[in-house]
Formats: structure tokens, sequence, C-alpha cells
């Protein structure tokens, strides 16, 4: 009797086990159809979820590590986010799943155009550095960088200016969001800041003389531009402004493609001089300037660097020494020579003549004497040719008394007058601290465009004396047809 109630119980444990491994495979197979039932809506259609079913369906079949409910959940969201984002990315061929933000930004109307002044040098205004400079266009100040924690990004999320430019890659961006900006609105911005011009219309130039409206309702002449005068620099405004209405040079300089290729060797600093003054070209002659005036700081800049301090924006200095040192400088940096490579600074200033030298025996010498040495070859004329990018003319001296009216008479000296220099007979004598020569000059060939430097100033051992002389210039079709425009 105990064997068979032994047995029985063994019976009814056996079954018990098994009603209940038969229960929970039949609870384990419902969860996985109803799993089935809610996944198959959301999987119609995507060839993505239905690898991933099979995917699954496979590692059912083989054993497989055990898997946290909580982390198959994660994944599935995942899984389902990233969906929308690959549509995009399909659909539009972008990589960046923030585009849909770039031609709908909400901060456009905060760009504030009258502060922005793209004139000064491309540097942070916080830690000075040249890499990574962005503008912002609500307070037109410089920042470093876009990223977290760079000057730009804390400024944007200290004071809420969220539009910023980078100024050499022309992009806008939106920060902190740090997404790109994409608007047709920005392209007076981004002209302003880098001008272009067309061949058409560089040719155009001369013929439309029209006048322009800056933003703040001021009208200027394109090329007829004031330029800033930062501290006394006076004296380079005037050479540039002067060269800036050379067509010839204005339309080469006008188109950054004539110049942009010319090979510097390494470490050359001179070229930078060349795009400076493309530059300030360009912003002179840019027709949609926001103000109706240029400052030439990045120019002057590249002057006191490419001239090792000679000239400077905070000393006041000689504008003839300027024009001589600056355009030997860009025929240099241009990549021309002396004789033999040409460049546009010599095809339109470049002229030549020819010198008479004579040298003098000593005035203190009796009379005998100077005839003997006259005779000598060392006193005989000689002949030199050179060239000549200016020619500098002498006034006559200036009265020392006063008139009747106790009134200094100022006087007035026709162009031609002070021309005769260069007539090949006329002789002047130049002293130095040994000897004195008689020297006269005759122009062989007169460049396209002549310039004439007026001598006004001479230094003696007190003080700097201004010749107030007027010189009369000729109007065109007077004094033999001479132009004093063309010079021929």
């Amino acid at each position: 009797m105990s064997g068979r109630s032994k047995r029985e119980s063994r019976g009814s444990t056996r079954g018990k086990r098994e009603s209940e491994s038969r229960g929970s495979s039949g609870r384990v197979k419902r969860e996985r159809d109803r799993e089935r039932e809610t996944e198959a809506p959301s999987s119609r259609g995507s060839p993505v979820r239905v690898k991933r079913e099979v995917e699954a369906a496979s590692a059912r079949e083989a054993p497989a590590p055990v898997v946290p409910a909580v982390r198959v959940k994660r994944e599935r969201e995942a899984d389902e986010d990233s969906e929308p984002e690959r549509e995009v990315r399909a659909k539009n061929g972008r990589v960046d799943s923030e585009d849909r933000r770039s031609r709908h930004c909400p901060y456009l109307d905060t760009i504030n155009r009258s502060v922005l002044d793209f004139d000064f040098e491309k540097l942070c205004s916080i830690s000075l550095s040249h890499i990574n400079a962005y503008a912002c266009l609500v307070c037109g100040k410089y920042f470093q960088g876009r990223g977290l924690k760079s000057h730009a990004y804390i400024h944007s999320v200290q004071f809420s200016h969220h539009v910023f430019l980078n100024l050499h890659t022309l992009k806008f961006y939106c920060l902190p969001d740090n997404y790109e900006i994409i608007d047709s609105s920005l392209e007076d911005i981004t002209y302003v800041l880098k001008p272009t011009f067309t061949k058409q219309q560089i040719a155009n130039l001369d013929k439309q003389a029209k006048l322009s409206r800056a933003y703040d309702g001021t009208t200027y002449l394109p090329g007829i531009v004031g330029l800033n005068n930062i501290k006394a620099n006076d004296y380079a405004n005037a050479v540039l402004q002067a060269l800036s209405n050379v067509p010839p040079l204005r339309n080469y300089f006008l188109e950054e493609d004539n110049y942009k290729n010319i090979k510097r060797p390494p470490g050359d600093i001179m070229f930078l001089l060349v795009q400076r003054f493309g530059e300030l070209m360009r912003k002179l002659w840019n027709p949609r300037n926001f103000k109706a005036h240029v400052s030439p700081h990045e120019m002057l800049q590249a002057v006191v660097l490419c001239s090792k301090k000679t000239f400077q924006i905070t000393k006041q200095g000689d504008g003839v020494d300027f024009l001589s040192w600056f355009l030997n400088a860009l025929h240099s940096a241009l990549g021309g020579t002396k004789k033999k490579k040409k460049t546009i600074v010599t095809d339109v200033f470049q002229g030549s003549m020819r010198i008479f030298t004579k040298k003098l025996p000593h005035p203190d010498l009796p009379a005998e004497e100077k005839e003997q040495l006259l005779h000598n070859d060392e006193y005989q004329e000689t002949m030199v040719e050179s060239t000549f990018m200016y020619l500098t003319l002498d006034l006559p001296t200036a009265p020392l008394y006063k008139d009747e009216k106790e009134q200094l008479i100022i006087p007035q000296v026709p162009l031609f007058n002070i021309l005769a220099k260069f007539n090949g007979i006329t002789e002047k004598e130049y002293k130095t601290y040994k000897e004195n020569f008689l020297k006269r000059f005759q122009l062989t060939k007169l460049p396209p465009y002549l310039i004439f430097c007026i001598k006004r100033f001479t230094k003696n051992n007190f003080f700097v004396e201004k010749n107030p002389t007027i010189v009369n210039f000729p109007i065109t079709g007077q004094a033999n047809g001479m132009n004093y425009k063309t010079s021929r």
C-alpha cells in the first residue's frame, strides 16, 4: 500500500510538471503572436523591418543570450526614430537631418545691416585670432569658432544673437543650434563682404554714371567714395583714391582672376599688397554698399607690413615717397622686373627719357683752371636712357615781400611753363655735397597715363616751407591739343 501510494504521488507530480510546461510554452507562443501583430503595421512596406524580422526569426531558432526587455525596447525606439532620418537623407541627398530648419530660420529678422562693417581686419574680438572668424550679424562683432564653448557660441547664448556669417566661406549659421542658414535674402550681405564684377559690368563702368543708394539712404557715385582717415593716413588715401580712377589699372584689379594665379616664392608677403589693393578697389566701385564711405584699414595694414613700417597709419608721410614705393612694390609683387618682364603698372605709368649730365668745376677755382678742366673727359656731357613712373615738377620761388595792400601775392604759373624742364633744352644745376652737375631732360616715350608730382615743400634746418603757387591746368582742346588727363 505504501509503494502504491508512492507511485501515484510520483505520477501526479510528473503530470503537474508537464501541465505547467505546456502552459508556459503556450503563454510564450501567445506573447510572440501578439508581438508579431503589433509590429506588422509599422513594418509594412519597410525592407529594413522585414530584414530585421528575418534576423530575429533565425535568432529564435538558435540559442541566444537573454537580453533585458528594457534594452530591447530602447533599441526598437532608436530604430523607429532613425527611419524618418533615413527618408530625409534618401529624398534630399543630405546627410544633415537639420536641413529642414535651414530654409526656415526664425531669427533672420534680428539681423541689423546698419552695424555691419567688413572693412576691418577679420579677427576675433576676444582671442584676436584669424582662424575660423565669424561675424555676428546682430551686433557686427567678430568671434572665433562655431562649436561648443567657442567665443561665437558663448556670445550667442549670452546675448541671444543667433545669426553668424563665416568670413572665409561666406556661409551663414544659426547658433547655438548650429545649422546652416540658406536664404536668398542674405545675398546682399555676402556681396558687401566680397563684391564681384563681371566683364560686362567692368566695361560699362565709364559708360553708365549711375548714382547708387546706400543702406542708410545716402546717395553716392561708385568710384567717387570717401576713404576714412583712421589717424594720419590721409597722404596714402590721396594716392589710393587717384589710382582707383585710372581705368586700365582699375579694370585689372576689379577682376580677381587677373592676378590670383600669379606664382610667388614661399613666404613672400608682398603679394598681400596686391590682394588688399584689389579688395579695396572692388569696395570703392561697389554699387551696393551699405554706406557711402570705405575704410582702408586692411590695405594700410598691408602697407605697414610690406614697407617694414616705413609708412604708417599713425604718422604723417610724404605722398610722393609713398606713390613711388607703392608703384614699384606693386610691380614687383605682380612678378615684374626692372627691364624684361612688364606688368599692368608699367603698361599704364612707365615712360622713358634721356638724361644729359655735365659735371661742373668747383666755383672757387680760377677761371683758367676751370677752362682746362672742361676739356677733360670727366667734364664732358654724358647721356643715359632711363625709365620713369612719374615726373617731378619744380615751382618758381614764391615772393618774399607783400604788395601794396599789405598782402602776399600768390603767383600763378601755367602747367606748360614748369613742364619746360623736360623739353631737352632747359638746363638745371644740381648740387651735391662735393660736386655740382648740370642736367637736362628729354622725354622719348610718354605712358598712357602721366603722373605729375608738383614739389611744393622745401625743408631747411629749421622748418618745412610750403610754396603756395597756383598751377593752372589746361582744359581739353587748348594749348596745342594737349589734354591734362592723357598728357599726350
